[in-house]
């Protein structure tokens, strides 16, 4: 515990007291390396357990060994670059022996590793893809241009949000069985098939613009609907808890929550005959431009904004000034704001403060987890 407190507290240390070539960011780097590293032994150890099968391509490629090889090599050199910079070496070594462990490891033969796909499975590979390649993307650009704070590589309640990322991919396998229900439901009391087939005429281009429309539609009135209502204000309030906005921040959203919105906003596209290579592609637009919305990033984008959602308009939703409550619903397209009175985009500004009014929500996730299912307090007289 003494080691994870030191680690804790050097990944918190304020910027004035880690100045460039320090060897702070290199020995953060190589710990996150390492951790990287060994979440990618475990997986070539128990493919069978911890690997999606949409993502059987890459594996079969060999691009997860390179990875694993690359993310090493690159540990070793930021551990290395700690240990000789900096005066306090618990980045540096607590990295270089992640490495090491996740190198020794790594060269082991997995025999009698059985590769028969099981009944359940985990999304490790998923999490630690999605780490790496958002991480590397986003962590440079929110260091360079901050928009509301300071931004650094941990921030204060970044185990929550990490953790959050960690159960909405392990649990991936689970989440998509939840979401896909509705639409059996609504597939087995309607029939589709004329719509099905001049959807499947249209372009490919169309086909993802409408599919971003579609959905975009439905997640507005769900979300709205979080907003609205007392009993699911209580999981919305998870999401809306955090303090500081970055490309991490979306991740802190309860599990019922999860399941509710991708199941309603899985309804359009899985029902009117989308080819699958179309909804693919708005899926992965998705995934990074969640991640771009809720980045700590100061870029404004001029007329743009007044057509697609932009980190200050999302920001702006995530206020918890009076000026902030119960707007910017949209994830892609504000003209449903517009359209339906909640819009507000000021010229210039950013929200003051992020958070939940009154700052009830617990902090951790088993917390957090089980508050929406207990009963309010009731205000004292």
């Amino acid at each position: 515990m003494g080691l994870i407190r030191k680690l804790v507290a050097e990944f918190e240390r304020p910027r004035e007291s880690r100045p460039f070539g320090s060897g702070w960011a290199s020995g953060s780097l190589s710990i996150l390396a390492g951790l990287a590293g060994l979440l990618l032994v475990i997986v070539r150890f128990f493919p069978e357990t911890f690997t999606m099968p949409e993502l059987q391509v890459i594996h079969d490629s060999g691009m997860v060994t390179f990875a694993l090889r690359a993310v090493l090599l690159f540990g070793y050199l930021m551990a290395l670059l700690s240990v000789l910079l900096n005066r306090r070496k618990t980045l540096g070594l607590t990295g270089l022996a992640l490495v090491v462990l996740a190198s020794l490891l790594g060269t082991a033969d997995p025999m009698g590793i059985s590769l028969e796909r099981q009944p359940l499975y985990f999304g490790l590979d998923y999490f630690v893809i999605n780490v790496i390649v958002v991480g590397i993307l986003f962590i440079p650009l929110e260091r360079v241009f901050p928009a509301r704070f300071e931004q650094t590589v941990f921030r204060s309640e970044w185990q929550e949000d990490m953790f959050y990322y960690l159960v909405s991919s392990m649990l991936v396998q689970v989440l998509a069985f939840l979401a896909i229900a509705p639409t059996n439901m609504v597939s087995d009391l309607f029939d589709f098939t004329q719509t099905r087939a001049f959807v499947g005429t249209m372009p490919f281009w169309l086909q993802v613009a409408i599919i971003m429309a579609a959905t975009d539609f439905v997640q507005y009135w769900v979300h709205r609907a979080f907003h609205t209502f007392p009993f699911l204000w209580r999981f919305h309030a998870i999401y809306h808890s955090t303090k500081q906005l970055d490309w991490l921040a979306g991740a802190r959203m309860h599990f019922v929550e999860i399941a509710v919105l991708r199941g309603l906003t899985a309804v359009p596209m899985f029902t009117l005959g989308f080819d699958p290579g179309a909804i693919q592609t708005y899926l992965l637009i998705v995934y990074f431009y969640s991640t771009f919305i809720h980045a700590n990033l100061s870029w404004h984008f001029g007329l743009l904004e007044r057509f697609f959602v932009t980190p200050r308009f999302h920001h702006w939703h995530h206020g918890s000034e009076r000026a902030a409550i119960d707007i910017n619903y949209a994830s892609h397209f504000p003209i449903y704001d517009w359209l339906f009175g909640t819009h507000r985009l000021p010229e210039k500004d950013w929200p003051v403060e992020y958070g939940v009014v009154g700052n009830d929500v617990p902090r951790g996730y088993w917390r957090q987890f089980i508050r929406p299912f207990r009963k309010p307090k009731q205000p004292e007289d």
